[in-house]
């Protein structure tokens, strides 16, 4: 894998130190997940882990932490002391230890997720519960953290019930896509793609209990993938893969319960080839919306309503590769990156606060199919 233009190993660790001093704070670094089996068309080889430069969007490459079985989906621990990572079709989840001076990753240990095909994970506000969507037994599994970010056997696997979706491939049965707290940190909401839901928790005491409403409905066939929440409305936005929409949702967080209000297309009205929505991004403030699509290989952006949260597109813009399979802000939330997983690329966007739109800055970084990218200030 070659990264023309990008320091590596012992000397972009020392760039990170010096910009770090230079800055007077935290650096940010980002954490580059991969498929790496032939089962999954995957080409990569880890995790990759690169320094941010917070002026201008560019990364320089670190580390490479080898030797792992489809890293895809990573979380940060809040007190940003460890990364975990789920395993494309594996029944485990693996800790990393941050090394707080230059963002590389040392192997902690491995715990098992009481289920298979983890595909994505989150931490609650403590850190001390990690949260596993496992999307081939159609369960959410809660595992433990010690303090130093080892994690333990899944404490919690609860089963996700409810009638399958209509597509006789992708909704076979439940498959849960991700796990979302809401902006209080009480509520879990979990996509569920086969059964066309996304069900509710209350997450106390490290446990999740079904809330009184249990689940809210998706448009059949609709295959509800990922979510985000508004950072002050209580306004969730809900991606469905298979209709390629996106659903606002009114959120009650007393007593947790999510109600749909609008669903709009992610593709263009003259688009007429095959493409399925996966990601969603918040802009600053929540006041413009990305999702991406893989197919179109595009990123849909709209402005959500200051009072209402609803959606009014305002375009596309190409992701420069194919296969979006995720898109994120890092923490300043002036650049949006794509990982185009098919592309091998990810790439830099620079997001205007004014409109929302997005104008690409710097070259694309190589990175072979990469799946998510996990920021972290370290």
């Amino acid at each position: 894998m070659t990264r023309r233009g990008f320091v590596q190993g012992a000397a972009a660790t020392a760039a990170l130190a010096q910009a770090q001093a230079q800055r007077g704070g935290a650096a940010v670094c980002a954490y580059v997940g991969s498929y790496t089996t032939a089962q999954r068309y995957g080409r990569g080889d880890g995790i990759h882990v690169y320094h941010v430069d917070t002026a201008t969007g560019a990364w320089s490459h670190i580390q490479h932490v080898g030797g792992l079985v489809n890293p895809s989906f990573l979380a940060v621990r809040p007190d940003r002391r460890a990364v975990c990572s789920v395993h494309g079709d594996e029944t485990y989840a693996t800790s990393f230890a941050v090394d707080r001076g230059s963002g590389r990753l040392t192997p902690l240990n491995r715990a098992a997720t009481g289920g298979r095909n983890g595909v994505h994970l989150a931490f609650d506000p403590s850190g001390r519960f990690l949260i596993v969507a496992n999307y081939a037994s159609g369960s959410v599994a809660v595992l433990p953290a010690e303090e130093d970010g080892r994690l333990r056997d899944a404490a919690q696997v609860v089963p996700l019930p409810g009638q399958p979706g209509p597509h006789r491939v992708e909704q076979a049965s439940s498959h849960p896509h991700q796990i979302v707290f809401d902006p209080s940190g009480h509520y879990v909401i979990v996509p569920d793609k086969g059964l066309d839901r996304i069900f509710i928790f209350r997450f106390e005491n490290g446990k999740l209990t079904p809330t009184a409403q249990g689940s809210a409905p998706a448009r059949s066939g609709s295959g509800p993938r990922h979510a985000a929440f508004h950072p002050t409305l209580p306004v969730v936005w809900v991606v469905n893969e298979l209709a390629s929409t996106v659903a606002t949702y009114y959120w009650e967080a007393e007593p947790g319960a999510m109600h749909a209000v609008e669903i709009l297309p992610l593709l263009p009205p003259d688009f007429t080839g095959e493409s399925t929505g996966a990601e969603i991004a918040v802009g600053a403030g929540g006041r413009f919306v990305y999702c991406s699509n893989r197919g179109h290989d595009s990123l849909a952006i709209f402005s959500a309503d200051a009072e209402t949260g609803k959606l009014t597109g305002v375009g596309w813009e190409p992701s420069r590769g194919r296969t979006p399979r995720f898109i994120g802000f890092e923490p300043a939330r002036v650049f949006l990156y794509a990982a185009n997983e098919q592309g091998d690329t990810i790439v830099c966007f620079r997001a205007d606060g004014a409109t929302g739109r997005l104008a690409m800055a710097g070259e694309p970084v190589r990175n072979a199919s990469p799946v998510t990218i996990g920021f972290a200030r370290v």
